[in-house]
């Protein structure tokens, strides 16, 4: 098999550019990660699978990764175009709790759904409230050339720095058409670095700094965070498209101000040689949000008798930067699609691993490799997949190995899995799995007895408690709950 370069889109110039790394054998990422005031929805984890197949892609393909994801638990307003309250200060008012436990409970609940997602652990959580001293250092090295004073607090001059906004291709007042106006500003994009406590008022998170008491800018964070643990550039920035508008343009903006204030036909000038965004998450009724109709977290999925794993296998089965249509008749497809493969790999849990080089795989290899290569097409990489599954009259042990190599990818966990892990019981659900199990011994006993209607009483009991037994089901599966 041919080693295929890997190619992915660099949001910044808009094109698919082939991987070269900043520095020999190392790949350097940095993901936007949670603001932790609420639990997340499925669509901001989409953000995290994707950042997950890039960095196991990055692994599989002989990189030493060095892979950061930051936990925002200050500087976040309620408006992500730089206006409002802080989220932390707001969400703790709101509960009359400590913005500390705040940040607390709601950190463990993402990390929780990283979990469950088989999402791995990246090289380090850096959580912002740590580097508030390197922040301040940070924004005291570019205020003289690149900021100004406001009653409310240190601001950066957008006019300051070359390109402001190429990343999002708004270059004009009306391309930031959410910014609003603060009185004082001298352009419309210009955004706070430092933000001032107002005189009479105590945030429960708020620091010292040459400008007044208070704290840093949403923006300021990933800016410091990035180049301290990572360095100047590093290799790759990723996030959500939202953050494509308005945060990671500002992000590049201090960058620039920091390192060199140049251009950015030189990407590297932005911080990070390439930046990429993956696309929402949507339902019919548009764009998610936590405020409209059902909260469709992930625990949600689950309570509802979804494996968690389905949804990643939804996201895979789309490219990251198409939009991802959300349903549940979607989400119970990609569940039937992964337990069919998790039970073709369960018969081969017990076989050591061979040689995947094996000629009979050697297109299925090629076509995942060349799929994963062109920038992450892993809808194209699962039918590789499968169609390594269904090869007939070959080792088992070279097909598990195969199989194993594609999923350190794709991150399905196939080998850990089984058909019963897959089957979850709905909270609602009014019988336990044991009892369901045992009247369907019972069933298949009558059955055996030709006592139909005892079988045909015990479908229907079971029937009235929401279980719908699958005579004659392809995968096998005999009952799951409705």
């Amino acid at each position: 098999m041919t080693e295929t370069p890997l190619k992915l889109f660099n949001s910044l110039t808009r094109e698919i550019e082939t991987f070269t790394t900043v520095h020999p054998g190392e790949a350097r990422v940095y993901t936007c990660g949670p603001t932790v005031y609420n639990y997340p929805h499925i669509g901001n984890m989409r953000a995290y699978v994707f950042a997950d197949v890039l960095g196991r892609t990055l692994s599989w393909k002989g990189y030493d990764l060095t892979h950061i994801i930051n936990i925002t638990d200050v500087g976040h307003l309620t408006d992500d175009a730089d206006e409002g309250e802080d989220k932390m200060e707001k969400m703790a008012a709101e509960r009359a709790q400590s913005i500390w436990d705040i940040a607390k409970h709601y950190t463990e609940a993402y990390w929780a759904d990283v979990k469950a997602l088989n999402i791995r652990q990246p090289a380090k959580w850096s959580v912002a409230t740590h580097y508030i001293d390197e922040m301040i250092e940070f924004a005291k090295g570019i205020a003289d050339k690149h900021c100004y004073e406001l009653e409310s607090g240190l601001y950066f001059d957008v006019s300051t720095i070359q390109d402001y906004g190429k990343l999002a291709r708004a270059v004009t007042e009306e391309g930031e058409g959410r910014i609003d106006t603060v009185e004082g500003k001298r352009n419309a994009a210009d955004f706070a670095i430092w933000r001032k406590t107002p005189e009479g008022e105590k945030r429960q998170m708020e620091w010292d700094s040459p400008w007044g008491k208070g704290a840093p800018g949403w923006h300021l964070e990933c800016s410091v965070m990035g180049g301290k643990l990572l360095g100047f550039p590093f290799d790759i920035h990723t996030g959500g498209i939202d953050h494509r508008e308005i945060h990671h343009p500002n992000e590049i903006a201090q960058n620039q101000a920091h390192c060199c204030t140049n251009g950015l036909d030189v990407a590297e000038n932005s911080g990070a040689r390439i930046w990429m965004h993956n696309n929402f998450l949507v339902e019919r009724s548009g764009k998610m949000s936590k405020s409209a109709g059902e909260f469709l977290r992930l625990q949600l999925l689950i309570d509802k008798g979804y494996h968690p794993l389905a949804y990643r296998m939804m996201c895979l089965q789309a490219h990251y930067r198409s939009e991802l249509e959300f349903s549940w008749d979607g989400l119970g497809a990609a569940l039937t699609r992964l337990k069919r493969i998790v039970m073709q790999a369960e018969r081969l849990k017990d076989t050591p691993a061979g040689d995947p080089s094996h000629q009979k795989f050697a297109s299925m290899r090629e076509k995942f490799a060349t799929a994963i290569a062109d920038d992450l097409n892993t809808s194209v990489g699962l039918v590789a997949l499968e169609e390594a599954l269904a090869v007939k009259k070959v080792d088992a042990g070279v097909k598990r190995a195969v199989i194993e190599d594609m999923d350190r990818v794709l991150g399905l966990d196939l080998f850990d899995l089984s058909r019963k892990d897959l089957r979850i019981r709905p909270k609602t659900a009014e019988i336990t799995e044991a009892e369901i199990e045992a009247e369907l011994i019972r069933r298949k006993e009558a059955k055996v007895e030709k006592d139909f209607a005892t079988s045909d009483a015990i479908r229907e009991t079971l029937a009235a408690k929401g279980v719908e037994v699958m005579d004659g089901d392809p995968l096998g599966w005999e009952w799951k709950l409705g």
